[in-house]
């Protein structure tokens, strides 16, 4: 099926009832995960994509690929839904799109949710899907880079500080769509279009469970930056998460870390999730898939040699 292109006004108006009613504190979070699931049908898959289930570090993951997909690099995609919904279902269409504009395959991973599985869970199987990506699938850290969205973007961030603290290895580059990086900060505004300050409050109650909030591996923004790969962060200036991207990106560079950062206007958060349906949605996923391109490239190149 072919995208659809809606205006920006049109699309906000119908995903703000959809997220209030989905996202919402009151809601189970079991019952938050199967609406998100259905929801996910509306996220079309671009036509060719090939979707092989498998597993990686013990869990469930999937590859996402085209027939065509020839780059030697690998990317591992952690969803977002703050720590406690989410899946490979709602970021299927949205990884595709990524393996299509980088010419590598994209692996999904169903990490483990709060509040049945709190920190460092998630964080646990992203590093066992990483090292079996070295291990069986043929890879080396400079071949894979690392990608997510809100929860996912800071799981991929502490994921990158924890292989280069415990494995003396640093990933290709990392790909962040509006991190949530600091799950102690608190939203200095009530709600955006899709997520809101009660709702985020319940998701790092759930994910920290008995953990301590001064743990950099919970928070990774107060964590080790220095050596970490060129990095890439997204986000649009009307999300609840955007001072906290900025306070990442300034400390960042202060590390010494190559940053791109883009802020878009008009979008909500992770607007990439409905690339399918919005223009701009599916140009600012565009550009995060030619940089992680551009990373990957190099580690290619290397090998011919």
């Amino acid at each position: 099926m072919r995208d659809i292109n809606l205006p920006l006004p049109v699309a906000r108006a119908v995903l703000n009832p959809i997220f209030r009613v989905t996202l919402n504190k009151r809601l189970p979070f079991p019952v938050q995960r199967r609406l998100l699931d259905i929801g996910s049908r509306a996220q079309l898959l671009p036509e060719g994509s090939i979707v092989q289930r498998l597993r990686l570090g013990g869990r469930p993951a999937e590859r996402i690929s085209f027939a065509d997909t020839s780059g030697p690099g690998a990317i591992l995609y952690l969803h977002g839904g703050g720590y406690a919904v989410g899946s490979m279902a709602t970021h299927r269409s949205l990884a595709a799109r990524l393996a299509r504009g980088t010419g590598c395959a994209v692996y999904v991973l169903d990490y483990r949710l709060a509040p049945e599985h709190p920190f460092p869970a998630a964080l646990d199987d992203a590093e066992a899907a990483f090292l079996e990506l070295m291990a069986s699938a043929g890879y080396h850290a400079g071949q894979i880079a690392i990608s997510g969205d809100s929860a996912g973007g800071g799981l991929s961030l502490a994921l990158a500080q924890r292989l280069i603290a415990r494995h003396g290895c640093t990933p290709a580059a990392l790909g962040l769509i509006a991190p949530w990086s600091d799950p102690n900060q608190i939203p200095d505004r009530e709600r955006d279009l899709v997520i809101s300050k009660p709702w985020s409050r319940t998701c790092a109650a759930a994910y920290l469970g008995d953990g301590d909030p001064a743990d950099p591996v919970y928070a990774p923004l107060t964590g080790e930056l220095r050596g970490l790969p060129p990095t890439y962060v997204q986000v649009d200036v009307s999300e609840l998460l955007h001072t906290q991207c900025l306070d990442l990106v300034a400390a960042l560079r202060a590390a010494g870390v190559h940053v791109q950062f883009s802020e878009s206007k008009g979008l909500w958060h992770v607007a990439q999730l409905q690339a399918a349906l919005a223009a701009p949605a599916a140009a600012a996923l565009g550009e995060l898939a030619g940089f992680l391109r551009e990373a990957l490239q190099p580690a290619d190149l290397r090998e011919l040699g």
